[in-house]
């Protein structure tokens, strides 16, 4: 007698491996290096562009002539005429404030010469009408911004520091930026601006002809201090 045949369990069949379904192309990577590096290139490149037109002539105003109501030229009343800073500017050393002269300054000399001139024409009006000339502001730092002329011309900052060489400009022009940075690096470093009393007001100074540190100490210049906020902000 014949057994019966046993019933043959199927096999389980073999899965053919399929390959893993990729998200990104393997290009992906060269393209994430490009992205990455082209927006390094324009946050470095917007952050310079800012710097560079925050510290153009555009905003500080450097080599920028006013209109003025009188063509005044400081080349000929300086260099021509030997006039001293402080004869028009009376309180530059005595007051936070430099000052313009009044009308009648300007009379005391052009009542003689000049008298008839086309452009003193305002001067002269200025002074029947008792009304200060209008002058428009060469050098204007922002009003939280506080600056002491007596403080530095008291301390041997000479007007040259700041204003340049007055005595070679027909038309005022401010030729420094005046930022916060300027000034600090002369807070930092006030040495190589520093002259004797007498040279104050002289244009062409030789500062390597004097000695910088003798000078800190002969007007008694605490650097360490002159860095603080509150010096400039009140």
């Amino acid at each position: 007698r014949r057994l019966p045949r046993r019933a043959s369990i199927p096999r389980p069949r073999r899965l053919k491996s399929r390959p893993s379904a990729q998200v990104f192309r393997p290009r992906s990577n060269a393209l994430v290096v490009v992205f990455g590096a082209f927006m390094v290139v324009v946050v470095a490149g917007t952050a310079t562009a800012v710097i560079l037109y925050a510290n153009s002539a555009f905003v500080t105003g450097v080599g920028e002539t006013l209109q003025q109501p009188v063509p005044f030229s400081h080349q000929h009343h300086v260099a021509e005429l030997g006039i001293d800073c402080r004869y028009c500017h009376a309180d530059v050393d005595r007051s936070a404030v430099a000052g313009v002269p009044p009308t009648s300054t300007c009379m005391s000399c052009h009542s003689q010469l000049w008298t008839h001139a086309q452009m003193l024409e305002p001067v002269r009006k200025s002074l029947e009408r008792d009304e200060p000339l209008r002058w428009n502001r060469v050098h204007d730092l922002a009003d939280y911004v506080y600056f002491n002329h007596a403080a530095h011309v008291n301390n041997g900052v000479g007007c040259e520091s700041c204003h340049g060489r007055v005595d070679r400009m027909p038309l005022a022009r401010q030729v420094q930026p005046l930022t916060m940075s300027w000034c600090l690096d002369c807070h930092r470093n006030p040495g190589p601006n520093l002259r004797p009393e007498q040279a104050i007001t002289a244009m062409g100074f030789d500062a390597a002809a004097v000695d910088s540190h003798a000078l800190l100490e002969r007007y008694g210049i605490q650097v360490d201090r002159l860095s603080d906020c509150s010096v400039c902000h009140r």
